[in-house]
């Protein structure tokens, strides 16, 4: 009983982190750029009352009998599968179609990558996000392999005006005095060997770690990163129909883990009242 008790904890305490889970998703169902999470139960130890024997002369062989102690968190995996795009009026809004990711630093130093392209021009021409980072690149191009990139700035933005971004990531503009288009800078996209290793930072944000692997620097277009596309932004990956069905699920799972821990808990008062 005191097993079942236990097991019955476990099992509470993993669903109500499910369902924390679940309402995490739900709550960014119409998050740009958001990414689902989903969490993954395994069993924990066994105590063995005995174990196995082979096979013998006189009788044949016994499997183990053991008993389990509940259940607990393997992992809260990121699904990082692309979505659809949600077109907008805003040139600087930006879309990645393959797998790269934008990286943008602070004035610190603090990178941080995401595959939210919601970037503007402030006042001294630094293409920043929504959180005033720095979006980075080449200034007034990128060059491959790409082993360096830095901070976007346009610091004569005022002279020029019809910006456009192409799919490689080009920025180009009418220059007002010459009237001639001219390359201004070049975003480049970010690569991981693993992606589920990136740390989940908020605010869009993800952080390189040990087991993501250190980031390849590519032109957009090329090493599987995905073109660029203006007017556009990641739209949220999170599936409601299949959210509000685990929900239920995991409900299920929590009353059926209360119901173990109540009926254990009666079965230990019989056990008190025998005593008296």
């Amino acid at each position: 009983m005191i097993r079942s008790l236990y097991a019955g904890v476990t099992g509470l305490r993993n669903h109500q982190t499910k369902m924390d889970v679940i309402g995490n998703n739900v709550s960014n169902v119409n998050t740009a750029g958001y990414k689902s999470q989903r969490v993954v139960f395994k069993d924990l130890y066994y105590q063995t009352l005995s174990s196995a024997t082979a096979p013998g002369v006189e009788k044949g062989g016994l499997n183990p009998m053991q008993i389990g102690y509940g259940s607990a968190i393997a992992t809260i995996d990121v699904l990082h599968t692309r979505s659809g795009m949600q077109m907008t009026d805003v040139v600087t809004d930006l879309y990645i179609s393959g797998d790269g990711y934008f990286q943008v630093i602070s004035g610190a130093g603090e990178i941080n990558f995401t595959r939210v392209g919601s970037f503007d021009f402030d006042q001294n021409g630094n293409l920043v996000d929504a959180n005033g980072y720095y979006v980075c690149g080449g200034v007034p191009s990128l060059t491959s392999p790409v082993d360096t990139i830095v901070p976007i700035q346009i610091p004569d933005l005022h002279l020029y005006s019809e910006l456009s971004i192409g799919l490689d990531g080009t920025i180009s503009a009418l220059n007002s005095e010459t009237g001639v288009i001219e390359t201004l800078a070049q975003i480049a996209l970010a690569k991981f060997t693993n992606p589920s290793g990136l740390a989940l930072q908020g605010n869009h944000y993800l952080k390189q770690t040990q087991n993501s692997g250190d980031p390849t620097y590519a032109i957009p277009g090329t090493n599987a990163t995905g073109a660029i596309i203006a007017n556009g932004l990641e739209m949220s990956n999170v599936d409601l129909s299949k959210e509000l069905t685990d929900m239920i699920i995991t409900q299920r799972g929590f009353q059926a883990n209360s119901r173990v821990i109540t009926t254990s808990d009666e079965m230990l008062q019989e056990l008190v009242n025998i005593k008296r």
